[in-house]
């Protein structure tokens, strides 16, 4: 969540962040915040107050009482007592206001950095880079830096290609589970085996320590990292242990480091996960989400880092390197978009997205979320770093990232690598997979 300095201290541009990110009723919504603040503080200045005027009223207790003035000293102690009752009061209208104010934060989203581009939705979204351009009939097929051309007659949906070569049973998931679970078979299974691999090894040479988390975390943890509360619905949650499913393992892996102050020389914390991700997405219908391109149960791997404020946009910068590397060597068409304020996550400062490239469906499917929080998650999570100079502790910036999640990966593999003898495999992924075409 925001901080309370930062509201306070530059509130005309919080308002601001928060309009760019099309938050209805920000300056009411800011403006509560304050006036919650300032109770809170008057009535910790009052009890303050009190509290010295009592120490300083049993000193005199304690100086009239051996001076024989017993009647007055009592006097005192009556004005005490009353005092007390209504320190009480004090402390309840201070403890009301504070869980107000964290309630009220809560409410309110991260605010974009200034480069984050204005818009409402999608199709403001900023294009900052494609491998894609014009090409001439002469070009050869499978060149991605044009636009992609399969050279075949009627190239095929990855659905109907997991049906043609068994990679995948869709009705199976359905019988076992329901909508959105599907069933991946033999080479398909193996297909995203080796991609989990291939993606962690990957991430492993760049630095990143693997972790193995639960996929299902508290609440706290959900609070954490701003899913929590869940004002969309999109998480499964165990009613009976109040756990959640996690909707990526950006939760488990970030909220290591909830109430810990790391050490500035230990920093950037790198750190990557494979999980598997759940997500109800109520209200995905038609055939934008057939297939695999959304999916209730999926694949993921993510990179999270945690960093000093004045080092973490370079470390969005090398993030977003290593996603493009990972899609430069699966070869397919992508490009990288530079979200607006208004289709940004709520928590998020700043957000690129992956998108690959389907021939098939003459669609961009996204791929990858590339995000840097700033210190909105570090201040939920109390996740600190103490500085090697002056000794004192300053709120982290978290970072985290999709490298990659699997389901659109598999249906851009399938799709975009189709041939008349079958679907050829990169030659990155030949080593994880053991065969070089489905067929």
């Amino acid at each position: 969540m925001l901080t309370l300095k930062l509201i306070t201290e530059d509130t005309d541009r919080v308002v601001r962040g928060l309009e760019k990110k099309h938050f209805k009723g920000a300056r009411e919504a800011i403006d509560q915040v304050l006036a919650t603040d300032r109770s809170r503080r008057e009535a910790q200045q009052q009890l303050d107050k009190n509290l010295a005027e009592a120490k300083k009223m049993a000193a005199q207790i304690g100086q009239l009482m051996k001076e024989g003035k017993k009647d007055e000293a009592n006097a005192i102690k009556e004005q005490v007592s009353q005092m007390k009752d209504t320190n009480k009061q004090l402390e309840q209208q201070m403890n009301d206001a504070q869980e107000d104010l964290v309630r009220q934060l809560c409410q309110i989203p991260n605010i974009p950095y200034d480069e984050v581009p204005e818009g409402a939705a999608a199709e403001d979204n900023r294009v900052v880079k494609s491998n894609l351009k014009e090409c001439t009939p002469a070009d050869t097929v499978g060149n991605w830096d044009c636009n992609p051309t399969l050279g075949i007659d009627h190239p095929l949906p990855h659905w109907e290609l997991a049906k043609k070569y068994n990679l995948i049973d869709f009705d199976l998931g359905v019988k076992i589970t329901g909508a959105g679970f599907p069933v991946y078979i033999g080479k398909g299974a193996r297909l995203q085996r080796a991609l989990i691999n291939f993606f962690l090894d990957e991430a492993r040479a760049s630095g990143y320590t693997e972790i193995m988390p639960p996929t299902v975390v508290n609440a706290a943890s959900g609070y954490g990292t701003g899913q929590l509360p869940d004002k969309e619905g999109q998480m499964y949650h165990c009613e009976v242990d109040d756990f959640y499913l996690i909707p990526t393992a950006e939760v488990p892996v970030t909220n290591i480091y909830r109430d810990v102050i790391l050490e500035e020389k230990d920093l950037p914390v790198k750190n990557c996960a494979y999980t598997e991700c759940f997500r109800r997405e109520a209200g995905s219908y038609g055939k934008d989400v057939r297939g695999l391109n959304r999916l209730h149960e999926f694949s993921k791997i993510e990179i999270v880092r945690i960093d000093k404020p004045e080092h973490s946009k370079e470390s969005h910068k090398e993030m977003l390197s290593h996603v493009e590397g990972l899609l430069k060597k699966l070869e397919l068409p992508y490009r990288i978009l530079l979200l607006c304020g208004g289709d940004q996550s709520f928590t998020s400062s700043i957000c690129y997205d992956f998108e690959v490239y389907s021939e098939a469906q003459g669609r961009w499917l996204e791929v990858s979320s590339v995000s840097n929080f700033d210190t909105y998650q570090a201040n939920r999570l109390k996740c600190r770093y103490r500085r090697e100079d002056t000794k004192k502790t300053e709120l982290c910036h978290t970072l985290n990232g999709s490298a990659l999640a699997l389901p659109r990966i598999v249906a851009a593999l399938l799709e975009n690598n189709q041939t008349a003898e079958g679907i050829r495999i990169p030659k990155a992924l030949q080593p994880y997979t053991g065969f070089e075409m489905i067929d």
